[in-house]
């Protein structure tokens, strides 16, 4: 019966993490379909950027909508939801005939990948243990890595053909079973108790906690669902403002301290280096692999060294990697194996600190009451962000070349560093709700629930 029971939360993890496979899949198989739709469909620099960012240009839209309709409807429906969009996306994606049918359906394929980056943190989070939430939590990391790994290993099997519509269309395979799979699966405790539905909230809760810690979680949740629900208004008032720019803050750096030029443009970066097209899909995996293996790595030391530490080491291992890629090419002509070497040790810094760490601290800072909402808000202004760096980097590669580009991404992660470094606080092994009483009224949960009963 025990074994049942720790069989059914794995299968809810897998299920609650298989968005961010989708997620990586789709926003990695495009690195290594470019070469092939650039060719097929002759498009210039502008158009090229375009193709890449048409699931960004959707993810907006997704990640801002996303997180007030899973606060409606419960997290459950809405990643169900999700993985019809991926399910659409996928199809139009693989049999469009032209650019802007293309472009339409990557649009589409946006959205469910927003709503993905918003929900499925936030999802784990609710539905995990303080103990090992960070863990948990970066599952979706670690699936999103395997996703891009996928994609990755795809593009490499289609590239001698250089069928691109079957790297897309392949997409519909994760999509399906995400959209099935979360039928049987709980919805999220607190989403339960928020919604008047406690008896239901705990046996979700039993499933992961013993009884002390049961009691203590439902009492927990109960207090902060006295303080009401929000107004958007509210979200810039004093007491909320400066956690939702620290969120906002997280998630723009992430962006734009040069990893999706890493992930989207590894082939054609290798490409101009001289590699072939296969040569250099194939590189991308051996990166694809690194990606996995450092997400595991970290999340094996988010709740040893804790979130902040990690971030801050990770920062100094990619700007590092950037600032040696920037001066390299600078001064020399740089050899292919050095600008792997350092593509390379970008992603092992990347994957065990900022491409996992970040998630998990967006789906913990914020206070029950606006999670959805800030989530959204701040997933947002990660996808803007993301749409800024892929539209521009084409024509900046372009204009500038490579040298000044990654020194300037690696400057922003020198300001990314001094970030985290000053203002992000540590949520290790907290709970939920321990850390909304501690950010906003700076007292231990249980003292703010003494005061309480005192009143």
């Amino acid at each position: 019966m025990v074994e049942q029971k720790k069989g059914y939360i794995n299968v809810i993890y897998f299920f609650g993490a298989l968005g961010g496979l989708l997620f990586g899949y789709d926003t990695g198989v495009i690195s290594g379909a470019l070469i092939f739709i650039r060719e097929d469909l002759g498009l210039s620099s502008l158009m090229e950027g375009f193709v890449v960012s048409g699931v960004l240009i959707g993810a907006l839209v997704g990640s801002l909508f996303s997180g007030s309709f899973a606060d409606r409807v419960g997290r459950k429906k809405a990643i169900i939801w999700l993985g019809f969009l991926f399910s659409i996306g996928a199809v139009g994606t693989g049999i469009a005939g032209n650019v802007s049918v293309l472009i339409i359906f990557r649009i589409v394929l946006g959205v469910a990948v927003g709503g993905a980056s918003a929900l499925v943190p936030i999802y784990l989070s609710e539905m995990a243990p303080a103990a090992i939430r960070g863990r948990i939590a970066s599952l979706n990391t670690i699936m999103n890595a395997l996703g891009i790994l996928l994609a990755y290993t795809v593009n490499y099997i289609f590239s001698a053909s250089g069928r691109w519509d079957w790297m897309l269309l392949l997409a519909i395979i994760p999509s399906v079973l995400l959209m099935a799979g979360m039928f049987f699966m709980p919805e999220s405790p607190r989403w339960l108790l928020q919604h008047n539905q406690e008896t239901e909230a705990r046996k979700v809760l039993s499933l992961t906690r013993g009884k002390d810690q049961l009691e203590f979680e439902i009492e927990s949740i109960k207090a902060v669902k006295k303080e009401g629900k929000v107004p958007l208004s509210q979200l810039f008032s004093p007491l909320l403002l400066p956690i939702l720019m620290i969120g906002i803050g997280l998630a723009i750096f992430q962006q734009i301290i040069g990893t999706n030029t890493i992930i989207y443009y590894t082939p054609t970066i290798l490409l101009d280096s001289g590699f072939g097209a296969s040569s250099a899909i194939a590189g991308t995996i051996g990166i694809g692999i690194i990606n996995v293996l450092f997400t595991l790595i970290g999340t094996i030391l988010i709740d040893k060294i804790g979130r902040k530490n990690l971030l801050l080491i990770g920062n100094v291992g990619m700007t590092f990697a950037l600032c040696t890629l920037g001066l390299s090419t600078w001064f020399f002509q740089s050899p292919g194996w050095l600008l792997l070497a350092c593509l390379c040790l970008f992603m092992v810094a990347y994957s065990a600190s900022w491409g996992m760490v970040v998630w998990v601290v967006l789906a913990e800072i914020f206070p029950m009451r606006i999670r959805g909402t800030a989530m959204g808000i701040a997933s947002t202004c990660l996808w803007l962000a993301n749409i800024a760096v892929s539209l521009s980097f084409p024509v900046l590669l372009e204009s500038i070349g490579t040298s000044l580009l990654f020194l300037i991404y690696g400057v922003l992660g020198i300001v990314a560093f001094v970030f985290v470094y000053k203002y992000l606080p540590e949520t290790k092994g907290k709970t939920l709700e321990e850390i909304e009483a501690e950010i906003i009224t700076d007292k231990s949960i249980t003292s703010a629930m003494l005061e309480r009963e005192i009143k």
